[in-house]
């Protein structure tokens, strides 16, 4: 069973989903972290049927929309990083009052990196950290990030009307800039850019990574593998999977992926 309500956090509220556990006593609970803007719709489908199944399996679910998205308070050219991190801490807080058992957080894209930084916090208890698709430098994902704007000038104008460098210098000299409908703030853009993920070792039990990859064979993106070993040289438990899919996140269509599905349930399992 499912409800939506709005979470009291500062500023404002933020949209939350909670989706109840199957068992009246709770396996735990998890804190899902949305992907990065338009991601973060393309993806909702399968955010909420694998919040399902986690509910199906004995979890309690807690989804939120972040400040600055989806339907919480605030625009996004206000977002800020600490701003999201406390978001989820926040999250967290209201969860354990609420469900039997250890906390967790799973997260998408951005998301998956935001959690793993805001797992850093030994004080806060959490058990595993569920990643998907994980961006591992966030220097590359913001280059990406700004050749979507590119991408709309060549659409409108024949050809882009800038590069990225310049992109980057109107950032770094603290203009803000659209890009897909969305107001990128100069400092968002410096926190996401300076982001690493084999830095952000979480302190928890266990780290379940997963990706999907077009591959005959999928393997691991080297960029997620590297830092996953970084985190096995601290001594993480640290299980990884990648399966055969499209990648949902970014596809025109909605999409799903039941391998993913799967495969996550399956690593759950077998903590």
């Amino acid at each position: 069973m499912s409800s939506a309500f709005f979470l009291p956090a500062e500023p404002g509220n933020r949209f939350c989903i909670y989706h109840r556990p199957a068992d009246a006593i709770s396996g735990g609970g998890f804190v899902y972290a949305h992907p990065f803007c338009e991601e973060m719709n393309k993806s909702r489908r399968m955010a909420a049927l694998q919040s399902r199944r986690l509910a199906a399996a004995g979890y309690a679910v807690l989804q939120i929309d972040l400040f600055g998205c989806g339907d919480s308070s605030g625009d996004f050219a206000d977002a800020r990083w600490e701003i999201w991190k406390q978001d989820l801490q926040t999250a967290l807080g209201w969860l354990k009052s609420r469900v039997e058992g250890p906390l967790s957080i799973w997260g998408l894209r951005l998301g998956a990196t935001l959690a793993a930084d805001v797992a850093r916090d030994p004080a806060l208890g959490i058990e595993q950290l569920l990643l998907w698709q994980p961006v591992g430098s966030g220097e590359m994902f913001l280059t990406q990030f700004l050749r979507l704007r590119l991408a709309a000038e060549m659409l409108a104008d024949g050809a882009a009307q800038t590069g990225v460098r310049e992109l980057r210098e109107t950032l770094g000299n603290g203009g803000s800039l659209e890009i897909a409908g969305y107001d990128l703030h100069p400092r968002l853009a410096a926190e996401i850019d300076a982001l690493r993920l084999a830095d952000l070792v979480p302190a928890v039990r266990r780290v379940h990574c997963l990706e999907v990859t077009a591959a005959v064979e999928p393997k691991p993106s080297p960029t997620s593998q590297r830092a996953m070993d970084a985190w096995r040289s601290k001594g993480l438990d640290v299980r990884t999977t990648a399966v055969r899919g499209e990648p949902f996140w970014s596809t025109i269509e909605i999409t799903e992926c039941e391998a993913l599905l799967a495969a996550t349930e399956g690593s759950l399992q077998g903590a």
